[in-house]
């Protein structure tokens, strides 16, 4: 199974034929959504609207770690993770799409593990993205010629509020090249859950 977490726009469960929606509880809480399960051409795929259906959730309120545990728990096994981000490179413009391969973390009041009581779980995280779905993704928008970078880091903040133009400007020099609000610890928690992300 497929797994989308839906970011600002991709969300739309008619995309499923046969879809039925599930509400599913974890040992977190409630995942940001129902989940909808269907299929693609065949393969089975859930849907979770990561900012509720309603876009009512904000960045820094996301139950990450429920909506994690709620595909995995379903039997997703591969998360296709979209986000609105905003560009810190001239040449990625408006429309562009971005395949990152790194991240950095400038959040600070996010829970970021599954691993907070009996055990420790010093995760690797070098390469936080998965080079299979990425070179997928990549191949896919060349043949649709979609305009796209093949790969990138991916700043993620606090929010709610955008970064300062000094603060994008930090950002830049440090080797950021998008920001958003959404990937951290959404990609650290996949990762935990032994889940490819992209």
């Amino acid at each position: 199974m497929i797994g989308i977490i839906g970011g600002s726009g991709l969300d739309d469960q008619k995309i499923l034929k046969g879809a039925k929606e599930k509400e599913i509880v974890t040992p977190y809480g409630k995942p940001s959504s129902q989940i909808t399960v269907g299929k693609i051409e065949g393969v089975p795929v859930a849907i979770l609207a990561r900012h509720g259906r309603k876009h009512q959730i904000m960045p820094g309120n996301v139950n990450f770690r429920a909506n994690i545990w709620a595909l995995k728990g379903l039997g997703a096994r591969h998360l296709l993770a979209t986000t609105a981000c905003g560009s810190l490179r001239e040449e990625i413009m408006p429309g562009h799409m971005v395949f990152p391969d790194q991240f950095i973390d400038w959040t600070s009041k996010r829970s970021s593990t599954f691993f907070e009581k009996e055990e420790v779980c010093h995760i690797p995280m070098a390469d936080p993205f998965c080079p299979k779905m990425r070179q997928t993704l990549i191949e896919t928008a060349k043949k649709m010629g979609l305009p796209h970078h093949e790969k990138g880091t991916v700043v993620t903040i606090e929010g709610p509020r955008f970064s300062t133009r000094a603060e994008s400007l930090m950002f830049r020099k440090i080797g950021g090249d998008v920001i958003n609000m959404s990937t951290v610890p959404e990609v650290v928690l996949a990762r935990e859950a032994g889940m490819c992300y992209q």
